[in-house]
């Protein structure tokens, strides 16, 4: 259940390079590698205890595999600057970093993928982020309502209050 005053978020990661499976059986890994300011900025924004709908991008469909939820609020992305690593950059200073991500915890699987046609053909989920034409953000935030049915369609055991 979802305290009063927690956030819902969506978070996006290719299943091939980190799944709701992988992310069942670690049970908490940070969220790293995010390179978009305005995904950044909505990742600053969460805080312990905030639900996320974990999202299987680029995948054959995509679409919502189960949730999440945040267990340690934004902190500074340590593979910033990591010369070897993908995320490397050089502009990225330790005294300000550009960079952030939070730890998320496993909550739920869905017993099937809720699909983005799915979400697209709900008229109940007009307005989602996800659902919008263009819509690539990797963090995005989920409306209450939006939520739920998500939830409703999953038949999840998650609820929110």
């Amino acid at each position: 259940m979802a305290k009063r005053g927690t956030k819902l978020w969506l978070m996006k990661s290719e299943p091939d390079v980190y799944s709701i499976d992988d992310l069942e059986r670690d049970g908490t890994e940070p969220w790293e590698g995010v390179r978009n300011y305005q995904a950044r900025n909505f990742m600053r924004e969460m805080a312990e205890g905030d639900l996320v709908l974990f999202y299987h991008s680029n995948a054959k469909p995509p679409g919502v595999a189960g949730i999440c939820r945040v267990h340690r609020a934004a902190y500074p992305d340590p593979t910033q600057f990591d010369p070897k690593s993908d995320y490397y950059d050089a502009k990225s200073k330790k005294d300000e970093p550009r960079w952030s991500m939070v730890d998320v915890g496993f909550v739920e699987k869905f017993a099937e993928e809720v699909s983005l046609q799915a979400l697209k053909d709900d008229p109940a989920l007009t307005g989602m982020r996800v659902t919008q034409k263009g819509s690539r953000l990797s963090v995005q935030p989920v409306d209450a309502k939006h939520f739920r049915r998500v939830l409703k369609i999953a038949k999840a055991k998650t609820k929110l209050r």
